[in-house]
């Protein structure tokens, strides 16, 4: 019996060689492998306490790309640098001191009115028993409609309340001002400089892994600019059709229009309540401008679906709907809003990983 252990042990640690020979079949695939897992233990360990970094570096990236379409025009690193920046910087003044008070002022009094839409949708959700006796009772109605209005009241409440938190955030916000522009500006005035200090670091078998960032660049600077772009169009073409159509917190639902596509299938379906809950309350379900409302809510989302999202996404990020779904709950779980919002593009790095992953016997001298 003794002598069957040296022969069990010996298989064992043969599947085991097998299955890293198979997973790392070469150095290549140990650096992308380690490189990996670094960069996620790191950020993940460390997410909290450096994200006014992440935040900068992502920015930077983002803005990076307007910088070299100026480059190509002939205009000057240190030049292109200095016109984009102060295009954020402007942007951000209009966002922090017009954009955010009046979004900040609808959402107040969006949230004081919760209660009086809450009582005039339920008139008329109590009349469903009565036209559907079979299909829905009054008591079920009721229940639903008084756990609905807990939530929402309690929501409302948060919203108008200040507590000592929100002084945190608003010191932590202002940490964030200060700092965020500054690195952003560093990262990409000294682009070359700290891309070369970086390699230092990395192992010298590293062609597979710089091979997979070249994808990932690829696929990720087109999603997440294109997505900017998708968020801003969409919220600017909301704003002018609520406001013309005197639609109540234009300003508000339109941001909410255009954030709801950073949520792929989930985003649509949420905003539809505010939109139509508004628009309802406002005018009724029997006016023509109600109707008005729900044809024009229904354009904007048909032409963002079967216009702009085929124009801006020429280089489609193509994931599965599951995919996608699992992505935004494992990364939303992992860094909340931000997670949400990069759940793709991390979606897309995993994606781009498995592709290129090397096989057992396959050549990658890239």
């Amino acid at each position: 019996m003794n002598s069957s252990n040296p022969s069990n042990q010996f298989m064992t640690l043969n599947l085991i060689n097998r299955g890293l020979k198979r997973f790392l079949p070469n150095s290549q695939a140990l650096s992308l492998a380690i490189i990996l897992l670094v960069s996620f233990v790191f950020i993940y360990s460390l997410a909290d306490l450096l994200m006014p970094v992440f935040v900068s570096i992502g920015l930077a990236y983002l803005l990076e790309g307007i910088v070299r379409k100026l480059e190509h025009l002939n205009v000057p690193r240190l030049g292109a640098v200095a016109i984009v920046f102060s295009l954020f910087l402007a942007s951000l003044v209009f966002l922090l001191f017009y954009l955010i008070p009046i979004i900040s002022q609808q959402a107040v009094e969006l949230a004081q009115q919760v209660p009086d839409i809450l009582s005039h949708a339920q008139t008329g959700i109590m009349r469903l028993p009565k036209l559907y006796p079979k299909l829905i009772s009054e008591s079920k109605i009721q229940e639903i409609l008084l756990v609905v209005q807990k939530e929402l009241i309690s929501y409302s409440q948060s919203l108008l309340s200040v507590s000592a938190a929100s002084i945190m955030g608003l010191i932590s916000a202002m940490i964030y001002l200060f700092l965020v522009p500054m690195m952003i500006f560093f990262l990409l005035k000294d682009k070359a400089l700290l891309m070369s200090w970086f390699m230092g670091f990395l192992p010298t078998e590293r062609n597979l892994s710089i091979h997979v960032w070249h994808e990932v660049d690829m696929q990720i600077g087109n999603y997440v600019r294109g997505k900017f772009a998708e968020v801003f169009i969409l919220s600017i073409v909301s704003y002018v059709t609520y406001a013309v159509m005197g639609l109540n917190y234009a300003l508000l639902l339109a941001v909410l229009m255009g954030l709801q596509v950073i949520l792929p299938y989930i985003g649509a379906t949420l905003v539809t309540f505010p939109v139509l809950g508004v628009a309802y309350f406002q005018w009724g379900l029997s006016n023509d401008d109600f109707m008005a409302i729900v044809i024009a809510y229904a354009i904007i989302q048909a032409v963002d679906g079967v216009l702009l999202v085929p124009l801006l996404f020429s280089e489609a990020v193509n994931l599965h709907a599951i995919a996608i779904i699992v992505a935004i709950l494992f990364f939303g779980g992992l860094w909340g809003f931000w997670g949400v919002f990069l759940a793709i593009p991390l979606a897309t790095v995993v994606k781009a990983v498995l592709t290129s992953w090397p096989r057992l016997g396959e050549n990658t001298s890239l």
